[in-house]
């Protein structure tokens, strides 16, 4: 049997107790051709790029199958039929990926510290206080522009 990635978009205005029951569904079609369910990943509400079918939002799921192409086809068949699902996408991978996806993984934004600081920049200096290659120049009321406070 082949490995399989699986993702597809629910309409926003259905719940995710719907969606779950979608996938549900569809997990119920695969078994029945003979094929396996590996992980189920919810992502949740998120935005699209562009509008779908009137939806600015859609909720996100990701399945991992091991099963024949026949199961998968007739799995498309239905949620081409469903009016709450707006999109799906079904790829052939070599092997499923390990623990969380990449969408589950929190961001490790090793540069930043708790604060949201950036830190040491290296190359870019100090960029505090007027730059001393720039001459100041007075502004129409007398005060200099380019100055310290």
């Amino acid at each position: 049997m082949a490995l399989y990635e699986h993702i597809y978009l629910a309409r926003q205005d259905v719940t995710a107790q719907q969606v779950e029951a979608m996938t549900e569904q569809m997990k119920a079609v695969i078994e029945s051709k003979g094929g396996k369910i590996g992980k189920v990943e919810y992502w949740g509400v998120k935005s699209l790029a562009f509008r779908i079918k009137k939806n600015r939002k859609a909720h996100f799921t990701l399945i991992n199958i091991d099963a024949p192409p026949a199961a998968i086809a007739e799995m498309e068949r239905q949620m081409g039929i469903n009016e709450d699902i707006l999109r799906l996408l079904t790829l052939r991978v070599e092997a499923h990926e390990e623990g969380p996806s990449a969408m589950m993984r929190k961001r490790e934004d090793s540069d930043r510290d708790e604060r949201g600081e950036r830190g040491d920049r290296g190359d870019r200096g100090d960029r505090r206080g007027p730059r001393p290659d720039r001459p100041r120049r007075p502004r129409e009321d007398g005060a200099v522009e380019g100055g310290a406070f």
